[in-house]
């Protein structure tokens, strides 16, 4: 026999001290709780009686609709255990929510679907996959809005850390795109907004750290001995060109074509893939010597400068081609880079990523201003590449800390 009775959660109260009140449903030993959308203080709250005291403004109004919820709940427990004996406490709550028992899953799935056009295949990739591993968490079962309480969320967060070993900046990630689904939600007047619980959950902050190649271990790089049968040398190419023209990403390194270089002016001219922004900078001697490796009479304007992906295939066309053969090429660049760095003995791990850091870090320290830096690697503000003037700071406290005592 199920029993049903109203609960003012002590336990979240808010920062004007006002909990919110449930309906609790217990059946088995198994309780469940369903959001009546109010809140009070303790003050306001007669636990024994179930009612709210008359010092709460518009009490009996509320106290009618509170006992109408209540005996509405009541009803649809009677109904359902005279239909079935194997009743579930979840059961319960779905019938007594009705239309307004929103599953998180049916819901957040269904809105990646309506934004698929309007975000980069990209994105909508990666929050199928933050909804995918929080449903493996979940054991693949059902997920009311109302069950994603603090207790839920802190349990995700250590499934995540602990289970999966991902970062705290891996776990922010995720909690940040699983809140905006619930936003969503609340916005479309679906779901409550104080069952919204993660702001109350707080991920520690991983301090940033920019590692980049010094002038040393570029030459080292540059005079690695690589397999010549693979595409290992295309990469390490790729990886010096990105040093030492403006620090490009690899998409956008993968994407260069002959129509967007001017070898007369020594100047790229491209639309950024991050950003959407026009991106027109003039490069070095350095770069040159790398693009002249693969430049000939017989290239073409349409040709890709980098030997990586085939102007044969629908790769600007068709988006989920083209997020299939960027995931590929990022795979086999991470291959390659991980045997380099096991090569050169490098103390971190060696990523495309780490040919930006090593620009920005090597023109700041060879006396460019940061202003510039900043507009080569398209930052949309200044404040971005920063971070790259704290590292040459650090290091130059280390040398002080080293040789001047």
């Amino acid at each position: 026999m199920a029993t049903v009775k109203l609960i003012l959660r002590t336990f979240q109260e808010d920062k004007n001290g006002e909990c919110p009140l449930y309906i609790r449903v217990i059946k088995d030993r198994k309780a469940k709780f369903i959001s009546t959308g109010y809140k009070f203080k303790p003050s306001q709250w007669d636990e024994e009686k179930q009612r709210v005291k008359k010092i709460y403004k518009s009490s009996a109004r509320v106290n009618a609709f509170l006992a109408q919820k209540v005996a509405d709940a009541e009803g649809q427990v009677a109904d359902m255990e005279r239909q079935t004996k194997s009743v579930s406490a979840r059961k319960l709550k779905e019938a007594i929510k009705g239309k307004s028992s929103l599953n998180y899953f049916d819901y957040s799935y269904n809105r990646c679907e309506k934004i698929k056009s309007t975000v980069s295949l990209k994105t909508y990739v990666c929050y199928k996959g933050v909804l995918d591993k929080l449903k493996r968490f979940n054991q693949n079962r059902d997920l009311n809005f109302d069950d994603m309480t603090v207790t839920f969320l802190k349990d995700y967060v250590n499934y995540c850390s602990s289970k999966l070993g991902n970062s705290n900046t891996t776990i922010k990630h995720s909690l940040i795109i699983m809140g905006q689904f619930f936003k969503d939600a609340i916005n479309e007047d679906l779901v409550y907004a104080n069952l919204y619980n993660f702001n109350k959950i707080s991920i520690k902050k991983e301090p940033s750290k920019r590692m980049y190649l010094n002038k040393k271990q570029i030459e080292d790089f540059k005079n690695l001995e690589v397999n010549q049968d693979s595409k290992a040398p295309v990469i390490k190419d790729m990886f010096l060109f990105s040093i030492y023209a403006g620090g490009l990403r690899l998409s956008d390194v993968l994407e260069l074509k002959w129509s967007n270089i001017n070898l007369d002016e020594n100047r790229i001219i491209k639309t950024i893939k991050k950003t959407g922004r026009q991106h027109s900078f003039k490069f070095g001697q350095s770069a040159l010597d790398v693009l002249t490796k693969y430049h000939s009479k017989t290239s073409e304007e349409d040709d890709f400068v980098f030997p990586m992906l085939d102007k044969e295939t629908p790769y600007f066309t068709n988006r989920n081609f083209a997020l299939a053969e960027m995931a590929r090429c990022t795979s086999l660049s991470s291959l390659h880079l991980r045997n380099m760095e096991k090569a050169m003995k490098l103390p971190f791990r060696l990523s495309f990523h780490i040919s930006r850091h090593t620009f920005a870090t090597n023109a700041l320290n060879n006396g460019m201003r940061i202003e510039h830096v900043s507009k080569l690697l398209d930052h949309s503000d200044i404040g971005i590449t920063q971070i790259y003037a704290k590292v040459i700071s650090e290091e130059l406290d280390k040398a002080v800390e080293q040789y001047i005592n």
